[in-house]
C-alpha cells in the first residue's frame, strides 16, 4: 500500500495521526460516546497538528497536501473513533472545499485561513426533510433584496451545525421574481436569522454534532454567493464526489478498527482448550475481513490518487464509497460475532463500531445512489467506445 500511493511525507503524517489518535482519543472514546460530545480540547489539538486543513493550499493557511494524505489521516482517526473522524471530514471536505473549489479570491482570503487553521469549523447544508437522495428537490429559497439574499427554509442532519462558524448551503436563487436554479451561499453562523435545532439522538456517531437548521428571513450579503447562481448545484455535486472519497476512508478506518479488536480478542479468548482463531470458522472470518478491508483501502487510495491527478473520479469515488461502506458494515457485524455475547455489550468497542458503521451506507449518497452513479458511468464509457 505504502509503495503504491505513499511517499515519505504521507508516512510521516500517518505516524503522527496514529500516535495522536491512540494517545489522546482512544482513552476517552467510551466517555465521548456516552456523553454525546467531543471535548473542545480534541478539536484544538487537531487544529494545532494541522489536521483541519490538510488539502487546503498553503496560500490560504492549509497544509497543501494531497487527497491521498487527507484520506490516510481520516482513516487513522476512524480506526479509533468515527465521531471525531466525521467531525474533521465534514469540516474539511464539505465545509471548506466548496469555497476552495468555487470561491472568489476575496471569499478564499476571508474564510479559508480561518477554516484551515481550525479557528472556526465548517459545515455543509444540502439535505432537507423532503430532499435527501433527490437533492434537486431543494425547497429552501434565497430571494434577492437589494444587496442581500433573504433566505427561508431549512436543512436536516447537518454535521457540525452547532459548533461551526461557517455554513455552505444550497438554495433556490430567486432574482427579480425569476428562479435562477439551485445556488450555493456562504452563511456565518452568528446570523440572527439562523435557528439551530436540538441535537439528534443517533444510533451511531453519537459524539459528533448533528442537528436541524432553520432559516427565517435570514439575510446574507450578495457577495456570499458561491459561484454563479446556476452553478451552485454543480459545485455541490463536485464537493460530494470528493466527499465520497472522504467517507470511503472513514469506512475503511471503521472496518479496520473493528477488525483489529476482533483479531486481538481471537488470540486472547479460548474455547475447548485453544485460542478461538485456531478454529477454521473464526480463522476464515478474519481472513475475509482482512481481504475486504485491503480491497476497500486500495479502491479508496486509487480514487484519491486519481483526484490528485486532476482526473474525473465520479465512478471511482462512487465505487470506493460503495464498497468501503458495505465492507464496514460486514466487518463490524463479524467482529461482534467473533466476540460472541461480549460483542453485544458496550464495554467492548466493537458494539460502538457496529453502530457507527450503518450510517456509512447512507451518508454522502446511499448505496443505492452509488450504484446508480456507477451504472450510468459504465454506460457512458461504453457508449463512447461502441
Amino acid at each position: 500500500m505504502d509503495n503504491l500511493f505513499f511517499n515519505e511525507e504521507h508516512t510521516m503524517l500517518v505516524k503522527m495521526v496514529r500516535n495522536f489518535a491512540n494517545s489522546e482519543i482512544a482513552p476517552i472514546v467510551q466517555d465521548m460516546d456516552k456523553k454525546g460530545k467531543i471535548p473542545k480540547e480534541i478539536i484544538s489539538q487537531m487544529a494545532e497538528l494541522g489536521l483541519m486543513g490538510i488539502p487546503i493550499s498553503k496560500e490560504y493557511g492549509g497544509a497543501g497536501m494531497d487527497t491521498v494524505a487527507y484520506a490516510a489521516a481520516v482513516m487513522e482517526i476512524a480506526k479509533v473513533d468515527a465521531s471525531v473522524a466525521i467531525t474533521m471530514a465534514a469540516h474539511t471536505s464539505l465545509g471548506s472545499l466548496p469555497i476552495a473549489i468555487a470561491g472568489t479570491d476575496e471569499q478564499k482570503k476571508k474564510y479559508l485561513p480561518r477554516l484551515a487553521s481550525g479557528e472556526i469549523l465548517g459545515a455543509f447544508g444540502l439535505t432537507e426533510p423532503s430532499a435527501g437522495s433527490d437533492a434537486g428537490s431543494t425547497k429552501t429559497t434565497a430571494e434577492l433584496d437589494g444587496d442581500e439574499y433573504v433566505i427561508n427554509g431549512g436543512k436536516i442532519f447537518i454535521t457540525n451545525s452547532s459548533i461551526a462558524g461557517l455554513l455552505t448551503i444550497t438554495t433556490n436563487i430567486i432574482e427579480h421574481g425569476e428562479n435562477k436554479g439551485i445556488g450555493a451561499l456562504i452563511v456565518e453562523t452568528d446570523n440572527p436569522g439562523l435557528k439551530i435545532g436540538p441535537k439528534e439522538k443517533k444510533m451511531g456517531w453519537r459524539a459528533s454534532d448533528t442537528r436541524q437548521l432553520f432559516f427565517e428571513n435570514m439575510r446574507v450579503p450578495k457577495e456570499n454567493l458561491l459561484g454563479q447562481p446556476t452553478e451552485g448545484f454543480k459545485t455541490f455535486l463536485k464537493t460530494l464526489t470528493g466527499g465520497r472519497i472522504s467517507l470511503a476512508a472513514l469506512s475503511c478506518g471503521t472496518a479496520e478498527g473493528a477488525y483489529q479488536k476482533a483479531l486481538q480478542y481471537s488470540t486472547e479468548r479460548k474455547a475447548f482448550g485453544k485460542e478461538i482463531h485456531k478454529f477454521q470458522a473464526i480463522g476464515f472470518k478474519l481472513a475475509d475481513m482482512a481481504t475486504e478491508i485491503e480491497a476497500a483501502k486500495l479502491l479508496t487510495f486509487h480514487a484519491a490518487w486519481m483526484k490528485d491527478q486532476g482526473r474525473d473520479v465520479t465512478k471511482q469515488a462512487a465505487m470506493a464509497k460503495l464498497f468501503a461502506s458495505e465492507t464496514a458494515m460486514r466487518v463490524t457485524t463479524e467482529a461482534i460475532q467473533i466476540h460472541g455475547g461480549y460483542g453485544y455489550v458496550k464495554e467492548y468497542d466493537v458494539e460502538r463500531f457496529f453502530r457507527d458503521a450503518k450510517i456509512l451506507e447512507i451518508g454522502e449518497g446511499t448505496s443505492e445512489i452509488q450504484r446508480i452513479i456507477i451504472s450510468r458511468e459504465l454506460i457512458k464509457t461504453f457508449s463512447k467506445v461502441a
